[in-house]
């Protein structure tokens, strides 16, 4: 859309349009917004297309899209049409003949951001009103004062934008239950799956009849492991290591078998992008009937996959040779990582049959993943990471936290996916890549600007990789690497989804993709169709699958910032939720950010969560004793002032 309207503003649009998009072009010169030229089409004059913000005031302003724009257009509130914040519009100057500052109103709007807009009710001059979340701006409903006084204050709604219209009563603010349905909406996101796409799934049935599948290599003999967390339900991979031969087997779960393109499920799954994680629960990107069951690579049952076999060179640990295999497995054991670490520390003295058979490959596997790592890590990064786990009570309640660490486990694991991914990225020169450029140097120096300021003098080289090594290094002197892990990846762009191969920054690998977890990423049942077409030679299918491949890579990009934003929204709401209990009460924090505004995170009995300052003048990564002063459950945002520095 927005390279549509890009090229109306700048003339460059051409005459040839997209299907998709000749109805907006007619309802555009219908207006009388734009007029046709010898080339295309341009937009008029007096006509301007852009994103509104909103302020506080209910005050619109538009952005221009027009690159020879620096001001905004003043919009009054009576001339927004109803759009919202966020939304793509066309508006039409006002001119007057006083000297003021430039207006416009909206004529028409172009893309919502959102569709719907979550509130919760609020009395205003004794007038029941919407107070969107998002925004903290009041919001008229269509529905009548008599009506809404049967709800209770602090009902939260989902309202229509195009009507205001009530459109599902979620819940009330004070019933924390309620904040897994405000995260899943403000992003629009579905919990439940259509009758249609649960009757396909289940249609599929409950186990795997191996005599069905005389086409596929039987790997069924081969004593393959799952290795996850230990709350996961679906296992998208399992592993087996051939040690006489170097032979590594990494089996992932095939999807697209029992997903076909354009499908009930396909299209439900191309909508959702990615499994969504919440510390309750999970919200799969599959019916659960396939996610966790037919599909799931689960212990003791046959099941199909789509397995990579890479032979590796012993000495240098090089793929000699990398085949993928349509194939039927039968997992022999699933573990969590923290078992997986007691047997790689040789704690473990009580062992099954089948724990020493998989050990008997698995250790020897390790030693050739730490070899794998260590010469990865000479052009790629590692960054020390850690996530925060949530527990909650029956009522989703915070009760505690704790840090999920790299184990060794995990990097076992990560290797053997990495050159999966790597192998997979190989077979084709067009479909989609994970892929991730390299940081300006704009970023780096402002980066060193502000490792500077933190006492880590270090000067720019092109050496990118040495440099942050360099950096790294002084972080662990200082006992602050994790924290500087941060920054650096703030500094770094985003990795994302693109159908041309341009290679992984981050990882140093000139050829990437994402080829492991079908299960939760959609990105990987595209790729797996593409490797099919291509292995089976069909062209024409191969093509067929690349035809909207810029838009399926955009679209994903985007779904995955969406989907962690998701899950980050609903943790901030259980730290909220925690704060307003404990107003007035003293915690350790460490400052993360000192920018616009201080912020710092709370690292106490509690961790994790994220605390606006009232404070100036504070050191970045400084250790801090705070006093929480508010928590505003509605935007998620806890308010803390500093009691004690340097603790």
């Amino acid at each position: 859309m927005k390279e549509i309207l890009l090229g109306l503003c700048d003339g460059s649009l051409k005459e040839k349009i997209p299907l998709d998009f000749q109805p907006l072009i007619n309802n555009l010169i219908r207006l009388k917004a734009i007029k046709k030229t010898s080339s295309g089409y341009r937009l008029n004059p007096n006509y301007k297309i852009g994103t509104i913000d909103i302020s506080q005031s209910g005050t619109g302003f538009l952005k221009l899209f027009s690159e020879d724009s620096n001001k905004d257009l003043l919009i009054e509130s009576n001339n927004l049409l109803g759009a919202n914040r966020g939304d793509i519009v066309l508006a039409k100057r006002i001119f007057s003949k006083k000297k003021t500052r430039a207006k416009a109103k909206v004529l028409l709007v172009l893309e919502r951001k959102n569709n719907f807009s979550i509130v919760y009710t609020k009395i205003q001059h004794s007038k029941i009103v919407g107070i969107n979340i998002s925004t903290a701006l009041s919001l008229p409903i269509s529905a009548s004062q008599k009506s809404l006084r049967h709800l209770p204050i602090g009902t939260v709604l989902k309202i229509d934008n195009e009507t205001n219209n009530i459109v599902e009563v979620l819940g009330v603010l004070d019933d924390p239950k309620v904040d897994e349905k405000i995260s899943l909406n403000l992003y629009e996101k579905e919990e439940f799956f259509s009758k249609e796409s649960e009757m396909e799934a289940k249609s599929h049935g409950d186990f795997v009849d191996i005599s069905l599948y005389s086409n596929r290599v039987d790997l069924t003999h081969l004593p393959f492991c799952t290795i996850d967390p230990i709350d996961a339900k679906d296992f998208d991979d399992a592993i087996y290591f051939d040690k006489e031969n170097y032979i590594l087997y990494v089996a992932i779960a095939d999807v697209s078998e029992y997903v076909y393109e354009m499908g009930y499920i396909d299209k439900e799954a191309r909508k959702r992008g990615f499994s969504i994680y919440f510390p309750h629960k999970s919200i799969p990107m599959l019916p659960r009937s396939l996610s966790e069951n037919i599909c799931s690579l689960k212990p003791n049952v046959d099941r199909l996959a789509f397995t990579f076999k890479i032979t590796l060179d012993k000495e240098s640990l090089k793929p000699k040779k990398e085949e993928l295999i349509n194939s039927v497995i039968n997992s022999k054991k699933r573990y969590n990582y923290d078992q997986i670490d007691l047997f790689l520390q040789k704690k473990v003295k009580n062992m099954s049959e089948v724990d020493r058979q998989i050990m008997e490959y698995l250790l020897p596997l390790f030693e050739v993943t730490k070899r794998l790592r260590k010469a990865r890590l000479q052009n790629g990064f590692e960054f020390r990471s850690s996530e925060i786990r949530m527990q909650l009570d029956e009522n989703q309640n915070l009760i505690s936290t704790r840090v999920e660490e790299e184990t060794p486990s995990h990097g076992l694991i990560e290797d053997c996916m990495l050159l999966a991914n790597k192998a997979a990225s190989k077979k084709i020169k067009r479909g989609i890549f994970r892929t991730h450029d390299d940081p300006t140097y704009d970023k780096l120096q402002a980066l060193l600007d502000d490792l500077a300021e933190i006492g880590i003098e270090v000067d720019f080289i092109t050496d990118i990789p040495k440099m942050i090594r360099d950096i790294q290094e002084k972080a662990n002197d200082l006992d602050i690497r994790e924290e500087v892990d941060k920054l650096i990846i703030r500094s770094q762009k985003k990795a994302k989804y693109e159908p041309e191969n341009r290679g992984h920054f981050g990882l140093g690998f000139k050829s990437y993709t994402h080829f492991t977890s079908p299960i939760r990423r959609y990105s990987d049942l595209v790729l797996h169709r593409l490797l099919k077409a291509n292995m089976n030679h069909d062209k024409k299918r191969f093509n067929f699958l690349l035809e909207n491949i810029d838009k399926i890579c955009e679209q994903i990009s985007l779904l995955e910032r969406e989907s962690d934003k998701v899950a980050w929204d609903y943790m901030d709401r259980k730290y909220a939720r925690w704060a307003a209990k404990h107003l007035g009460e003293d915690f350790k924090a460490i400052v993360t950010s000192v920018d616009r505004n201080s912020i710092a995170k709370l690292d106490d009995e509690i961790k994790g969560a994220r605390l606006f300052l009232l404070d100036d003048n504070l050191e970045l990564f400084e250790r801090v004793l705070v006093k929480i002063v508010e928590a505003d459950i509605p935007s998620s945002k806890i308010y803390a002032k500093v009691v004690k520095r340097d603790v």
